[in-house]
């Protein structure tokens, strides 16, 4: 049976449906609100739909079906084994497509998900009708290789005395807003959930030849972008040189968390494009 979550967004309730999806390889877990044009959401590594859990009442109110998914081998849907790879995850979000009988749909991801929102874009460009990349990041040969030479985010080894979790929360404190250790732990919450993902979405960005589908992009494409992200939002006029007529939305003051962290300006930033 599906469970029901409600949220007052703007002093309108508004329902926020959670369940499961059965694909060829297994099930993937989704939340849903609202009526209208479907709009799918892809996270970051290691997060999950709770990435969105404010984002998706807001777009509900805005008049889209709102639709967050866990990526394949990321919070409740299946795992995968190892086999990571933005090919991989793409797939998982098309058998969902296909599950879901969704056939033309806008589509928004968010770093991670900016990477896996391209490929599925280059793969079936029929049915992404707009594209938002938020926080979309920028790989070329040169720096792939120079970021190989480095530890991958995120990538401590587990330790049986759970010590390498006080690293990731003190690494990625960082890179989060001062004062917001609530969205800290919903991060680490996803991340002992992700298991291996953890460490091997971050490889799988990495390793994905994005700049050679940059141009493959057919549908109209915006880029949003928070100005206090280190990781992406540097490289924003690379990545917008790449994709044809594509346009730049800058978020001020979010973080690499900016879905989460300020979901009614993440919101609005693409809410008049996708409109």
């Amino acid at each position: 049976m599906t469970r029901q979550w409600l949220y007052t967004v703007r002093n309108k309730l508004q329902v926020v449906r959670k369940g499961y999806a059965d694909t060829p390889k297994g099930q993937i877990h989704y939340m849903e609100a609202g009526q209208g044009q479907p709009l799918l959401l892809l996270h970051q590594t290691p997060r999950s739909t709770d990435e969105f859990a404010e984002v998706v009442p807001i777009l509900a109110k805005a008049g889209f079906r709102a639709i967050a998914m866990d990526t394949v081998g990321f919070g409740e849907s299946y795992r995968l084994n190892g086999n990571h790879s933005i090919e991989t995850y793409a797939r998982g979000v098309v058998d969902f497509l296909d599950a879901m009988k969704l056939q033309s749909i806008f589509l928004v991801g968010h770093h991670t998900g900016a990477v896996i929102a391209v490929e599925v874009a280059v793969m079936q460009p029929q049915r992404i009708k707009k594209l938002v990349l938020s926080a979309c990041p920028y790989y070329d040969s040169a720096r792939r290789a120079e970021a190989s030479k480095h530890p991958v985010m995120d990538g401590d080894e587990e330790s049986e005395d759970g010590s390498y979790l006080v690293k990731l929360w003190q690494r990625r404190q960082g890179f989060y807003p001062k004062g917001r250790i609530d969205l800290l732990r919903r991060f680490m919450g996803d991340a002992l959930l992700a298991g291996e993902g953890r460490v091997l979405g971050h490889q799988a960005v990495r390793d994905y030849p994005i700049d050679e589908k940059y141009g493959r992009i057919q549908c109209p494409t915006l880029l949003v972008c928070a100005t206090e992200d280190p990781f992406s939002f540097p490289v924003q006029s690379k990545v917008s040189s790449k994709i044809p007529n594509s346009k730049l939305v800058p978020i001020p003051g979010g973080t690499v968390a900016a879905a989460d962290q300020m979901p009614e300006e993440f919101a609005h930033s693409f809410i008049s494009f996708l409109s």
